[in-house]
């Protein structure tokens, strides 16, 4: 099998293209990235010991992919400028042009070339006016939802593929929610088989985490290097919730979806941990202090209006379409990160900012 992974470099980009080549020696893997993101050049040397083949380009032209040789399998669209918070304070040229112009390029290398496609999305897509108006409960530590709910797509197991999209979401949802759509339009009218993940939050080891992207991983570095850290919106008590995925349980998740492209092809799905893989910015603190040390946490009340209390992916429809259920928890997730930080200690030390 021949992979191409546009962001190869990436954080989910890099692991997934480590994971395909060590599940098969034999097996062609190409990482296709602009080095944008700090921290992505560390992955080169990586790339050349692991025999995955990296090209430098970047998504937006699209005679850069069409200067990649050879055919594919299978191209995985792991390209974004993933920050919540892009485009809100200058223009939103680069988010719209790399999320949205870039997923049509490599659809457009995907239909000449006879590939399967995975586009690698985001919970982004859900309307923030939405997402605000579930109802919740408050426990000691966390926001929970509560029994009785108004909007539709929430469940007890939390937000489902149906939840609304209308309204903003951030430059970021709305690009992600457009390539979702071209995606689709491109199964249907030219029979690419594509799939879409809508991923939660996507943390563990190998991530360059920042407070509005990645903000889990900053959390257990600043932690590891005794560097402030705040909690920051709705009364700045920490209890905000996010359900966490390792990115070996979203490799495994591809690895079932690959079998059966061509029936769930146009098909979206919700790809994160779930509520037995959630956790609030209250309850990390205490993991990370238990395993690391404490440290005080300052607190700022003011929100966001791009920010939300509460997302937990209901992914029963993955389950029931691929047999898949996330398997490394919270706990396994700070640990496995604070392996890797302490394993690349003096690299990452400048590298962790103050929250």
């Amino acid at each position: 099998m021949k992979i191409l992974i546009t962001g190869g470099a990436g954080f989910v980009g890099s692991y997934l293209a480590r994971s395909f080549r060590r599940s098969d020696r034999g097996r062609r893997v190409v990482a296709f990235d602009n080095l944008r993101r700090r921290g992505s050049e560390s992955n080169l040397p990586i790339f050349r010991a692991e025999g995955i083949e990296f090209v430098h380009g970047d998504v937006r032209m699209a005679a850069d992919l069409e200067d990649v040789p050879g055919d594919f399998d299978l191209v995985v669209d792991a390209s974004a400028e993933p920050s919540v918070l892009a485009g809100l304070s200058d223009s939103p040229r680069y988010v719209l042009e790399t999320n949205l112009h870039g997923t049509i390029n490599c659809l457009e290398l995907a239909r000449k070339r006879g590939s399967a496609f995975l586009l690698l999305s985001t919970s982004r897509v859900y309307s923030i006016p939405a997402l605000k108006a579930i109802r919740l409960d408050e426990s000691d530590t966390r926001l929970v939802l509560a029994e009785d709910q108004s909007v539709p797509g929430v469940t007890a197991a939390g937000v489902a593929e149906d939840f609304p999209v209308d309204g903003p979401r951030s430059f970021y949802g709305a690009s992600k929610l457009a390539s979702e759509m071209v995606a689709q339009e491109y199964a249907a009218a030219f029979g690419v088989k594509a799939i879409i993940d809508r991923c939660g939050v996507i943390a563990g080891p190998g991530q360059f985490g920042k407070v509005d992207q990645g903000v889990f991983m900053l959390w257990v570095m600043n932690h590891y290097f005794k560097k402030p850290l705040r909690y920051t919106g709705f009364g700045g008590q920490g209890k905000q919730v996010r359900d966490l995925l390792h990115p070996a349980d979203l490799f495994d998740l591809v690895c079932r979806q690959l079998a059966s492209t061509s029936d769930h092809s146009g098909e979206v799905f919700n790809v994160g941990g779930g509520p037995d893989v959630s956790v609030s910015l209250r309850e990390l603190t205490g993991i990370c202090s238990e395993l690391l040390g404490e440290m005080p946490i300052g607190s700022d009340p003011e929100t966001s209006w791009v920010d939300v209390p509460l997302y937990v992916s209901d992914c029963a429809k993955a389950r029931k379409a691929f047999g898949w259920r996330p398997a490394r928890g919270v706990r396994t997730i700070v640990t496995d990160i604070i392996e890797w930080v302490r394993a690349n200690e003096s690299a990452l030390r400048s590298l962790s900012p103050g929250a």
